[in-house]
């Protein structure tokens, strides 16, 4: 049986302009005299994601994970070549993101929700278990502005590990809440991915805690992608070209 492929990227470059200050940017919009510089950030990257695997994805700052990662969710486009996303995509990124601080942490579930694709109704039947979850119960119908930022990572955090994603995006969003909280978002990403047939893409620059979710790992570097296979080799590979680095 054919398995089936989720995230699909072919001969995919993203390019940036640079300009020399933010006015020399603003004017670059209206006019194409403005100088600048052409930066790849994602230079002819090629893979392929199949549902329920999961699969870490390294690299140092710079090397082209956060624009793979927003242009699977679509906040920007390729300059070239091909992406196919299959499913309902829950990125655990900018965790606070779409909040509106005036609204209660309540109204902000529905808000997020609807951000996210959701019916009222599957909001609703979602709702106690996303509460529970964030332990934000005394606090839930409080407006977002008085919440700590703790709060609202939980909270956003809780949001989007329980709106039943088909593909889970997680970027260093494990560092929520104290031990006991963070805990507890590790063995609830475990129990997506072991029960729900969910499709995880793990960005982060701890290996250890990589190894401890994904299976396959792909390895960036300026752009390129340069390792694709086990993730104890894609560690190895990536911890290689950082030590390299670092003794330069």
């Amino acid at each position: 049986m054919k398995e089936e492929v989720v995230i699909s990227f072919h001969e995919v470059c993203k390019e940036y302009k640079l300009y020399s200050s933010n006015r020399a940017r603003l004017l670059g919009i209206f006019t194409k005299r403005v100088p600048y510089k052409k930066k790849k950030a994602v230079d002819n990257v090629s893979f392929t994601i199949n549902r329920g695997e999961s699969v870490a994805l390294f690299g140092k700052n710079g090397a082209g994970k956060s624009t793979i990662l927003k242009m699977i969710t679509g906040v920007t486009f390729p300059t070239s070549g091909e992406i196919k996303v299959e499913g309902r995509v829950s990125a655990l990124l900018e965790l606070t993101s779409g909040f509106d601080q005036e609204f209660s942490g309540r109204e902000n579930i529905y808000l997020k929700g609807h951000i996210l694709g959701l019916k009222d109704s599957e909001i609703k039947a979602l709702e106690s278990t996303i509460i529970e979850f964030s332990e934000l119960e005394d606090y839930i119908d409080q407006p977002v502005r008085t919440y700590s930022s703790g709060m609202k990572s939980r909270l956003g955090f809780a949001i989007n590990v329980n709106i039943r994603p088909e593909i889970l995006i997680v970027d260093e969003a494990l560092s929520v809440g104290d031990a006991a909280f963070k805990n507890k978002c590790k063995e609830k990403i475990n129990d997506i991915i072991n029960n729900d047939n969910v499709t995880l893409l793990f960005v982060t620059h701890q290996t250890a805690v990589a190894e401890e979710f994904c299976k396959r790992g792909i390895v960036m570097k300026n752009g390129k992608l340069v390792f694709d296979g086990g993730v104890s080799d894609a560690s190895k590979k990536y911890d290689e070209l950082y030590k390299k680095k670092k003794k330069k």
